[in-house]
């Protein structure tokens, strides 16, 4: 099971948002190639990148953000303004391994199945969700549409990964929301990264647990830049556990 690492964008330095509110936010990065290269130091394998500005405008914002975090080493996965091909193609063009899609998936599934096709293994859904309902254009949106009737709509499209978000919990330090995450792993067959309300080694323990589910992955921000999760610790937790013959 991965660890991600997260950079959220906002104006070029990375941030943190409490509940996806950008009225209550905190600046914890502001040189993200700084950030980026101490994560790619402790051992990870993937961050997480997502361009908050991109998000609210609908097209991408931080590009020399983002390409600083490329040059650190470690593979990307990049969400936030991503609505149409030739912005896919242009930042896979530039470096970035993955692309993450959300209110495209809702507002525009057939844009995120062509990409899938196009670019196999690539491309993952961004399930941001507030009470198990799917949420988009930077989580200022509800829909009526659940996680997993969202999820169920792109097997066998090639998707890479779907990344499960529970916003409420997002930059709170209230715990993962482990169920839910291992609920969605179950119903589809796309591997599932959780997102949202890390506070500790013990939540990276509970989606470990849950790993043989098909959870594939889990993005942390906030515990890490408060210091309350060892990154390196975290990578070891998950790569002992989620091993393990169940």
């Amino acid at each position: 099971m991965h660890i991600y690492p997260a950079i959220d964008l906002k104006n070029g330095q990375g941030v943190r948002l409490l509940h996806g509110d950008f009225d209550k936010m905190t600046v914890y990065a502001p040189d993200v190639e700084v950030q980026a290269k101490e994560f790619v130091a402790a051992g990870c394998s993937w961050i997480h990148v997502v361009d908050l500005d991109g998000a609210l405008q609908g097209k991408p914002v931080n590009n020399h953000a983002v390409k600083q975090i490329i040059k650190a080493g470690s593979k990307v996965q990049l969400g936030g303004g991503i609505r149409d091909l030739q912005t896919i193609e242009d930042w896979l063009s530039v470096g970035v391994d993955r692309l993450i899609l959300g209110t495209a998936a809702l507002k525009n599934p057939a844009l995120l199945k062509e990409a899938a096709r196009a670019f196999e293994g690539r491309i993952a859904v961004g399930a941001d969700a507030r009470d198990g309902m799917i949420a988009a254009e930077g989580w200022l949106e509800l829909s009526a549409i659940p996680v997993i009737e969202l999820a169920k709509r792109f097997e066998d499209c090639g998707v890479a990964a779907i990344i499960f978000t529970d916003i409420s919990r997002d930059g709170a330090l209230t715990g993962v929301n482990a169920e839910a995450t291992a609920d969605l792993a179950k119903a589809v067959d796309i591997p599932v990264i959780a997102s949202g309300g890390v506070s500790g080694i013990e939540d990276i323990q509970a989606c470990a647990n849950f790993a043989h589910f098909g959870i594939d992955g889990i993005i942390t921000g906030r515990a890490l830049y408060d210091g309350r999760l060892s990154l390196k610790e975290a990578i070891q937790t998950a790569n002992q556990l989620s091993t393990k013959d169940i």
